[in-house]
Order: structure tokens, then C-alpha cells, then sequence
């Protein structure tokens, strides 16, 4: 068996019930078992995918998403999420570095599509939806390998590191099941649930905290292109959902809503949140409004559940992100690797089979996060007398903006590649909306006189625009330890 089967299990068990909703068309178990199996098919018959092959997407969240990621669990194939927000040059590394064979592309990115076309004209490129419905309509051939199992690698999901440039992190069919049966555990979740997704599926978080979750046990998941507080407001009212997950930048965005006062939320059992450390007065304004939040701690390496706190569970330590998920461990540890006492700060460690088995084609870095099945998150946490969970820092120099994780490595990769910049620092300064923002300290080679609009266009040839920095400044030096290391720290405070 693998990840597939189990949607074709629910299809027999509850065939008319719905599985997915997208703008007022509902699709039920039945159709929805049928069309993964059809498309499956269509891959290996018209595309060539096989067992081992990849299939990117860059797309808004849409039916035809998950529709291929289960066809290429029957398939054995890996699905390789991209980031619309990138800019082409981000993209092409990942298909660089994952060579898929086919890259499934939203009308709204075609642009982008055809430039990743001409850099790799082996890569077969589709319209998402007019391809995914022709690969449907193929009615012959095998759309399911038998030597695909639970430890077959089913996903690749590219998240930038502290050296600049992104890493393919390796999901099995045995990571997703389970990141789901934590989430179940978690949210309490059954087939009675409705889960609204409104982030985007191209991130662990919106694909796998609750929508693959909600699917392997039957529950239904309406579905939003992608987040806008118009909507997200609207949907709680019309499709009653009980579940949703949402990053603090989209509960800020609901609770400065002129109509969130009035809003009807008395179908949620549940919001679940997480991506860094949640600010307390957004958790109490939900909580006002009688909806239980949920915190999950975790990472695109822990595909992402990890540690959470549960419904029904103990939610009363403030700021607290819980306790080890059900079928994952989790410590906290000093430099030497030795698990600290309670109320004392150290680097939490995650191990099992929600973890991935590597990074894509980068054994370096694989046994570097991974020793002895634990992951090493680079995140510092304490743990109280009982065990749970309180998150201090983030990842070394990683900023959040809007829930997108932006490293400074990579924007001052770019920015030192510019003939302009002789060195450059880049911090998160704090920000009302977006929790942080990238600022910039460039110095300029003394034979150029670069100004911050030059650079920043630079920059948005190159990077999603949500990393080029907010503020750009012009330095004649940066603060170094004695090795001559930038100290971020110094910069942070002085912003």
C-alpha cells in the first residue's frame, strides 16, 4: 500500500461524501479516487512519468494539486511543490536541481513558465488545468506501480538555508501518513470535520498541517486559490467549516478587517497556527471570539507536524507550542549534544518517521541536519517541568515576513553579486503587518556610487519580492566578531 490507497479506501467506504470544494464546485470521494487514478494514468502514458520521476507544479492552490500528488504516489513519482513567489531565477534552480520532467503551470503563471521553458527546453511544460483534464480523459494503460510502498519518496519540497541557496527536502509516503495521524491527534480530527484552506499548498503548512490530513480520513476541505480576508470572512459564514490554519500575519489581516467584528465563526472547533513565534494578543482576540487556537511547532523537514498543542488538551501555558506529536519525539539539547534540564534553552532536536530521509542530491547537507535519525531544526527552545514546549529563537538569522521565510545568506548572495557592492548584511526589522521585514546594509565598492532604487530593481530580477529589502543603507563597515563574522545581532538592535 501507499499514500494513494487511502483516498481509494475512503471512495469505497464513503464514495458520495465530499472530498474537495473550489469555487462552488464540489468534488465527491468517488470522483475524486477516479480522476488520481486517471490521471495517473495519463502521466505514464502520455508524460513517460515512472517510478523515481519528477513532477513540479507552480500554481495556486487548486483540486488539480492534489489530483497530482496522489497520482504520483500510485506512480512512485515525487512531487516537487514551487513557490509562485519566486522570481524566475529562484525557480530555475529548483528545476535545475530536481529535473523534473514535467512542470504543470496555473494560467496565471504562464509568463514564468514559458522563461522556465527556454532555459530547459527538455522540460515538458502544461497548462494545470487544460493538462490535468487531458491527462483525465486517458482511459488505457497501468497507472499504478506495485513497488511503491510507505518508504518511497513522494515529495520535494524546496526550503532556503543559511548557505543562500534552497534544499530539496525528501517526504516519504510514511512521513505524510504520519504528519496526518499527528494531525488527527491534534486537532481531534474525523470525517465529520470541514477544513478551509486558504494557505498555499506549494508550503508544508498549508499542504499537510490540515488538508492531506483531512483527505487520508475521509474528512472534506474547501479550497481558496489563495488567502484574502474578503473571502476567508465570507467562507466562515457560507461553508461552516471547523477547522482552518492560518500564520499570524492572516489572523492580523482578519482581526484589522472592517467586518471580522461581526463575522460568524461559530462553526470552528479550531485555529491552528504556527511558522514562528506566535505574538500572544493574536491567540487571546481568537480565543475572545470563542475559537480555540492550536499551536504546532515544526519544519518543512518534519513534513511539518511535530509539536503541538491539542484540543482538548492542555492549552493554558501561554506562548507554549505543546508537547512531542504521537508518533515523533522531540528534545531539546546543549552544543555536546546532551539533553538539557527543564528551564534550560537549547536546540530542539526532532526524530521519526515524519522526518526526511534527505535533502535532494545534497549529501552534505543531509548529514548535516540529520545524526542518528534526529533532526537538527537550529531552533532554541525550553522545556518546562512537564515536558512542554516553549520556542525562544528561531533559526539563526532567519526572518518570518507574512509567514514566508526569507534568509538573509540568500538576498546577500545576490546583493554581493551586483559589481556595485563590495559587502552586505541583511536583518529582520520588526513590522506591524508583516511581523518582520528584510532591511539591507550595503557597502558600496568606492569606485560606484549605487543608490537603493538600483539595487532593489536588481534585486526583483532576481528574488520574490516579498525578500527584497524594505530599507536599503549605505555603510562604510559592518560589525565583525574578532573572525571577521558579520554580527547580525548588532545590526538588529541598532533597527
Amino acid at each position: 500500500m501507499n499514500l494513494a490507497d487511502l483516498i481509494d479506501r475512503n471512495a469505497g467506504f464513503i464514495p458520495h461524501r465530499l472530498a474537495l470544494r473550489y469555487e462552488g464546485n464540489d468534488l465527491p470521494y468517488a470522483a475524486f479516487a477516479s480522476r488520481i487514478a486517471a490521471v495517473a494514468r495519463g502521466l505514464a502514458a502520455e508524460c513517460g512519468i515512472r517510478r523515481g520521476d519528477r513532477v513540479a507544479v507552480l500554481a495556486a492552490n487548486h483540486p488539480d494539486y492534489l489530483v497530482l500528488l496522489f497520482a504520483c504516489a500510485r506512480l512512485g513519482a515525487l512531487l516537487v511543490p514551487l513557490n509562485w513567489r519566486l522570481a524566475v531565477p529562484e525557480l530555475a534552480y529548483a528545476i535545475a536541481d530536481a529535473a523534473p520532467a514535467a512542470l504543470f503551470a496555473g494560467a496565471e503563471f504562464a509568463p514564468a513558465a514559458t522563461a522556465l521553458a527556454e532555459r530547459f527546453p527538455q522540460l515538458a511544460v502544461h497548462d494545470l488545468a487544460s493538462g490535468v483534464a487531458a491527462l483525465a480523459d486517458c482511459a488505457d494503460g497501468e497507472g499504478r506501480n506495485p513497488h511503491v510502498g510507505w518508504d518511497s519518496p513522494l515529495l520535494v519540497v524546496y526550503t532556503s538555508g543559511t548557505t543562500g541557496r534552497p534544499k530539496g527536502a525528501v517526504l516519504t509516503h510514511a512521513a505524510l501518513q504520519a504528519n496526518a495521524a499527528m494531525s488527527q491527534h491534534m486537532h481531534a480530527m474525523t470525517a465529520a470535520d470541514h477544513v478551509l484552506t486558504v494557505l498555499p499548498f506549494f508550503h508544508v503548512g498549508g499542504l499537510n498541517i490540515q488538508t492531506t490530513p483531512a483527505l487520508l480520513c475521509g474528512a472534506s476541505v474547501s479550497i481558496h486559490a489563495r488567502f484574502a480576508p474578503d473571502a476567508t470572512i465570507a467562507a466562515l459564514a457560507a461553508e461552516r467549516p471547523t477547522l482552518t490554519v492560518l500564520v499570524p500575519a492572516t489572523i492580523q489581516a482578519l482581526l484589522d478587517h472592517p467586518g471580522f467584528a461581526a463575522a460568524d465563526l461559530s462553526s470552528l472547533r479550531a485555529v491552528a497556527t504556527g511558522s514562528q513565534i506566535v505574538p500572544q494578543p493574536l491567540v487571546d482576540a481568537l480565543e475572545a471570539r470563542g475559537v480555540p487556537v492550536l499551536q504546532v511547532y515544526g519544519a518543512t523537514e518534519t513534513s511539518p507536524v511535530a509539536v503541538y498543542t491539542r484540543l482538548g488538551g492542555d492549552r493554558s501555558r501561554a506562548g507554549s507550542t505543546g508537547l512531542p506529536g504521537l508518533l515523533c519525539e522531540a528534545r531539546v539539547v546543549d552544543d555536546a549534544g546532551t539533553e538539557c534540564p527543564p528551564g534550560v534553552a537549547g536546540e530542539i532536536e526532532i526524530r521519526g518517521p515524519n522526518v526526511l530521509v534527505e535533502y535532494w542530491g545534497n549529501p552534505d547537507a543531509t548529514a548535516e541536519a540529520l545524526h542518528d535519525g534526529w533532526y537538527r531544526t537550529g531552533d532554541i527552545a525550553v522545556r518546562d517541568a512537564d515536558g512542554h514546549f516553549h520556542v525562544r529563537e528561531r533559526k539563526k538569522n532567519l526572518i518570518v515576513s507574512g509567514g514566508e521565510n526569507i534568509y538573509p545568506a540568500e538576498i546577500e548572495r545576490v546583493l554581493c553579486a551586483h559589481p556595485a557592492v563590495l559587502d552586505a548584511a541583511v536583518i529582520g526589522r520588526p513590522d506591524p503587518r508583516w511581523q518582520e521585514v528584510p532591511v539591507a546594509y550595503v557597502i558600496p565598492r568606492p569606485e560606484t556610487a549605487p543608490d537603493a532604487e538600483t539595487l532593489r530593481a536588481y534585486l526583483l530580477s532576481e528574488l520574490a519580492r516579498f525578500k527584497v529589502p524594505r530599507d536599503i543603507k549605505f555603510v562604510t563597515e559592518l560589525p565583525r566578531t574578532a573572525l571577521g563574522k558579520v554580527q547580525h545581532h548588532v545590526l538588529r538592535a541598532s533597527a
